[in-house]
């Protein structure tokens, strides 16, 4: 049995992170993955996600652009996107995998299995850590309907080789909204199936249903109160069923949730406790077993969202080398859902505000008649910004052109304390959408 100083489980932010950082110190390291190597956000998430994103951006901005001196309106050619973004992903595992070897470091392909408290199987082979990192990420989590085998996964979506006419997404979380985004912008008939009132729970209620107003104008259809109970299929055609109603597609994709991909490593054997968030960790990223540690979205701590997985990577390599010296501080994080115009969001919400018992002051303003978004056609759009009674900045949310940026600018003004008067001399880039944060504060 070979024996290594780290195992990591897991090739993505978090995994490879811990496996680099200790590999430099001298350690022996194996890492292991059964998926291609390089984790969600590279492969099968965030990166080919933005590639499409950026696609339908550009539907989005010439049809609003026209008659505004955009005549033609341009066509996604399905097949020569997926070509890029292969283009632009397709070399990752192999280029991972070799880094990996020039490091010095052993990977393993194949799903790791506990047999004891610092013992993994893979396939036939049992390898031994002084520690081991559990990194294993996410998954969908499981529909429980009759008929599931016939729903398309996120990650099969992304490799999608022909664009089917019509199709459902069920669940109103920010996959779903993303993607249907791309597919309606791509030409695809669009309708959204979610079991309660309330679609992307996690953001500002009063920008949300801005989004939903531009949704609606770009033929997407949002259908609240109706949960999936069973799909069939018929031809090729998929029928869902709801309580009362049902509708027909080419395709249904999941977008419903995701829960830590955590239920084959056979956890009990390796004396690891787990709920459904994921791996129960403290303050150090350290489980109920001393010697295995867990971060990224297989553990219950922090957002799940590729930043969170980064500095997980790095806390837990310097409690390995340092012995438990850092305690995981997740700071201020932003969120963003990549649609036209993308949703973003730091801090607190008004709901937790109010649970918190802070008293706040809010500026909810519809931006749709300022110049950044009239000179690029943009009819929906807003922002709502909360502080606290001296004037802090507590909570940001922004549906703004390249929100997606401007709230890391809010970011830094959360976690540094700043009133909304210490704003009014910098001086931005004008007319920026940066620039705009003057007007907004």
């Amino acid at each position: 049995m070979k024996k290594y100083d780290l195992i990591v489980i897991g090739t993505g932010s978090t995994g490879s992170s811990v496996a680099y950082t200790c590999r430099t110190s001298g350690w022996k390291v194996a890492i292991i993955d059964s998926r291609p190597f390089g984790g969600t956000c590279a492969l099968r998430g965030c990166d080919p996600k933005k590639i499409l994103v950026g696609a339908a951006e550009i539907i989005n901005r010439s049809i609003d652009l026209k008659s505004r001196g955009i005549k033609k309106e341009p066509k996604i050619n399905w097949r020569d996107l997926m070509n890029f973004k292969n283009s632009l992903i397709k070399s990752t595992p192999k280029n991972n995998e070799k880094a990996y070897k020039r490091a010095g470091i052993d990977s393993y392909h194949g799903q790791a299995v506990f047999t004891g408290k610092n013992i993994l199987k893979i396939g036939n082979q049992e390898i031994e850590g002084n520690y081991i990192v559990i990194a294993t990420g996410a998954k969908p989590r499981k529909l429980n309907i009759s008929g599931e085998k016939f729903v398309t996964l996120s990650d099969e979506f992304l490799e999608t080789k022909k664009l089917p006419k019509d199709i459902i997404f069920i669940g109103g979380g920010y996959v779903t909204f993303e993607l249907a985004h791309v597919a309606a912008c791509a030409g695809a008939k669009v309708k959204i199936l979610h079991r309660s009132k309330d679609v992307l729970k996690n953001f500002d209620k009063d920008l949300v249903n801005i989004l939903l107003k531009e949704f609606k104008e770009i033929g997407i259809e949002v259908i609240l109160n109706t949960p999936a109970k069973s799909i069939e299929k018929k031809g090729k055609e998929l029928i869902v069923h709801s309580r009362k109603k049902k509708f027909k597609a080419h395709m249904v994709v999941h977008g419903a949730g995701r829960v830590p991909d955590i239920e084959d490593l056979n956890l009990e054997k390796a004396w690891v406790k787990y709920n459904e968030k994921g791996v129960i960790v403290n303050d150090y990223l350290q489980t109920s077993n001393p010697k295995i540690y867990s971060g990224g979205d297989s553990a219950a701590s922090g957002m799940p969202l590729t930043p969170v997985a980064g500095l997980h990577g790095k806390v837990i390599a310097e409690n390995l080398l340092k012995k438990n010296s850092t305690k995981v501080n997740h700071k201020i994080t932003a969120s963003v859902v990549f649609t036209y115009p993308p949703l973003a969001s730091v801090g607190l919400r008004e709901e937790e505000a109010k649970k918190k018992g802070i008293k706040y002051e809010k500026r909810f303003v519809d931006t749709s008649s300022w110049y950044n978004s009239r000179r690029i056609g943009l009819k929906y759009s807003g922002y709502k910004i909360l502080t606290d009674k001296k004037g802090h900045i507590i909570g940001v949310h922004l549906l703004y052109p390249n929100a997606d940026d401007v709230i890391n600018m809010f970011v830094l003004a959360i976690e540094n304390k700043l009133k909304t008067e210490d704003f009014i001399d910098y001086l931005f880039s004008y007319p920026s959408n940066s620039y705009d944060i003057k007007y907004m504060i």
